[in-house]
């Protein structure tokens, strides 16, 4: 019997010899995951996401164990999860943004699922599509659940001591913290008590090229997740990609959250942040 990696993510009676699905959005994420889930020898099946899923995470699977659809397509989604006999899903990776007004294409079951709603955000949306999945007989798991290791952890994570002042640090914690409870993003950028950006519907790597718009030094980016957080859904990730963000803008601090903050190939990633002279701090 297959064993699946020790996660304190998964759910009590968790069965490793039952299929997980990932429904996979964009870039290292959903690959990262599959890597990881195969690693522990869990059966794994794929929902990818037309025009956003990886095209060789997409040709790692064969076909009788991948589905594609369109982002919007609820309907479609649950009917793939039940054609793929799955017991378990997850939902990894972010969708461009654009596509949430542009390129959308809702079937019958996203409109009168949407219509449900009074309130129109990522709470609302995301809870009633866990409902939905779940009504089928397919449990959602935490989205981060296997990826124990590669989250952020308390404390300086790159080598030598902290260089920023824990009172800036505290500050934009707080700051963070409190854009999180109000549902804006997920990260700011402090500099000495006054806050620089605001993440918000445009996501980190954007936020952070506007952060350094006066040329300043002193710089932190504090990344956290919401205040509810839907542990199934939206994760917030660090990345190769917002290291060369914080260097093109000269920020040479970042804070992430504990255990609640994906750090897309950890290790690899602390490498890159040491050579650049940045410091990952969790707290």
């Amino acid at each position: 019997m297959a064993e699946a990696i020790p996660s304190k993510f998964l759910p009590d009676g968790f069965n490793p010899t039952l299929p997980v699905a990932i429904i996979a959005g964009q870039r290292d994420y959903p690959v990262l995951c599959v890597e990881a889930i195969r690693a522990a020898g869990v059966p794994v099946r794929l929902v990818a996401l037309k025009g956003e899923t990886r095209q060789d995470l997409i040709d790692s699977f064969p076909e009788s164990e991948r589905e594609i659809i369109k982002v919007g397509q609820i309907g479609k989604m649950l009917k793939a999860l039940q054609k793929l006999d799955v017991k378990y899903a997850l939902f990894v990776g972010q969708v461009s943004p654009g596509k949430l007004f542009r390129d959308l294409t809702p079937d019958i079951k996203a409109i009168a699922l949407l219509a449900s709603l009074k309130e129109r955000n990522a709470h609302t949306i995301f809870g009633a599509i866990t409902r939905e999945i779940t009504d089928i007989g397919v449990d959602m798991l935490d989205a981060r659940a296997f990826l124990d290791t590669q989250l952020s952890s308390v404390g300086l994570m790159t080598p030598g001591k902290i260089r920023a002042k824990q009172e800036h640090i505290d500050y934009g914690i707080r700051m963070a913290k409190e854009v999180a409870r109000m549902d804006i993003g997920q990260g700011v950028v402090v500099r000495k008590g006054t806050v620089l950006s605001v993440e918000a519907f445009e996501g980190t790597d954007d936020m952070l090229s506007r952060a350094n718009k006066y040329k300043t030094d002193q710089l932190i980016f504090v990344k956290c997740a919401k205040h509810e957080q839907n542990p199934h859904f939206d994760w917030p990730v660090f990345g190769e990609k917002t290291l060369e963000s914080m260097q093109a803008s000269g920020i040479k601090t970042a804070v992430l959250e504990a255990d609640r903050v994906v750090m897309l190939q950890k290790k690899e990633l602390l490498k890159k942040a040491a050579s650049f002279g940045i410091e990952l701090i969790g707290f």
